[in-house]
C-alpha cells in the first residue's frame, strides 16, 4: 500500500490492532452452538450499550450467522446476510466511524454482499461485491489481513468459471503468508491456521506436496483446540500421505 493512503487515512495501527482483539470472539466461528451462544450474547449486549463497538460486533455475528447457520438451507437464520450488510454498510458511509474500524467493517461488507448474492443467485451482486473487496484490499491489506482473507475465502468458493475471480483464492492466502513471513503480528494463529489449510487446499497436485504437507502441519499446530483450520487440515493432510 502507498503510504500516502494512511497518511490521508490518519490510521493508527496501534489502535488496528486493539480492535482486533475486541473483535476476534466475534470472527471465524466454526462451532454452530458456540456461534449460536454468542448471536445471543452479541444482540444483548447491543440491546444494552449500542456503542460503534458493539454495532460492528452485531454487523460481523450476523454475517457469521448467515455463512454458517443459513447457508445453503432455509431456517429461522434466513436474511442475516442482508441484515449485516446494511449495518456495515451503515458503518462505512458514516463519516463519525472511527477510521481504524474500516479494515474490519468494508472486509465483512463486502463478504456480506458476496453471501447476499449466492442467497439470491445475483451475478450483479457478487460482481459489485469483489469490486468493494478490491477496494478493502487497496486500502488496508498492508495493515490487516482482513481484506485478502475475506476475498479469498469467498473466491475460492465461487464456481470456477468466474476465472478472475477464483484466482483470488490462491492470490489472496499467497499474500498473507508473505505479509506473515515478513512480521508475525500481521495475522494471529486462528487465521493463520485457516490461511495454510486454504492454501493447501487449492494446491493439491504433485509439485506442490511438499510445500503443501509444511503448512497443514503449520496449520495444525497453531490450532491446538480444534477452533480454526486443525480438524480440515488433518483430513487433507490424510489425504496427500495416502496418495503421495
Amino acid at each position: 500500500m502507498d503510504t500516502s493512503i494512511l497518511q490521508i487515512q490518519k490510521l493508527d495501527i496501534s489502535i488496528i490492532k486493539t480492535f482486533e482483539h475486541q473483535l476476534e470472539d466475534v470472527m471465524e466461528i466454526i462451532d454452530k452452538e458456540q456461534l449460536k451462544a454468542k448471536l445471543k450474547e452479541v444482540e444483548k449486549d447491543y440491546s444494552t450499550k449500542a456503542s460503534e463497538i458493539n454495532t460492528v460486533r452485531k454487523g460481523i455475528i450476523y454475517h457469521e450467522t448467515a455463512l454458517n447457520l443459513s447457508f445453503f438451507s432455509n431456517t429461522e437464520y434466513k436474511g442475516y446476510a442482508k441484515k449485516s450488510f446494511d449495518i456495515l454498510s451503515m458503518l462505512y458511509n458514516s463519516s463519525t466511524t472511527t477510521r481504524e474500524l474500516l479494515p474490519f467493517i468494508s472486509s465483512y461488507q463486502a463478504s456480506a454482499l458476496a453471501l447476499m448474492a449466492s442467497e439470491t443467485n445475483n451475478l450483479i451482486k457478487l460482481f459489485q461485491s469483489f469490486s468493494l473487496f478490491d477496494d478493502a484490499v487497496r486500502k488496508y491489506a498492508d495493515i490487516s489481513y482482513l481484506p485478502e482473507f475475506m476475498r479469498g475465502s469467498v473466491a475460492e468458493n465461487i464456481p470456477k468459471i468466474f476465472f478472475w475471480l477464483h484466482k483470488y483464492g490462491k492470490i489472496d492466502f499467497q499474500s498473507i503468508i508473505d505479509k506473515y513471513n515478513l512480521n508475525n503480528d500481521y495475522a494471529n494463529r486462528k487465521i493463520m491456521s485457516f490461511t495454510y489449510w486454504a492454501w493447501a487446499k487449492q494446491r493439491q497436485d504433485k509439485r506442490y506436496v511438499t510445500q503443501a504437507k509444511e503448512y497443514l502441519e503449520r496449520a495444525i499446530t497453531l490450532d491446538p483446540n480444534y477452533q480454526a483450520g486443525r480438524q480440515r487440515s488433518e483430513q487433507l493432510l490424510k489425504m496427500f500421505r495416502e496418495k503421495y
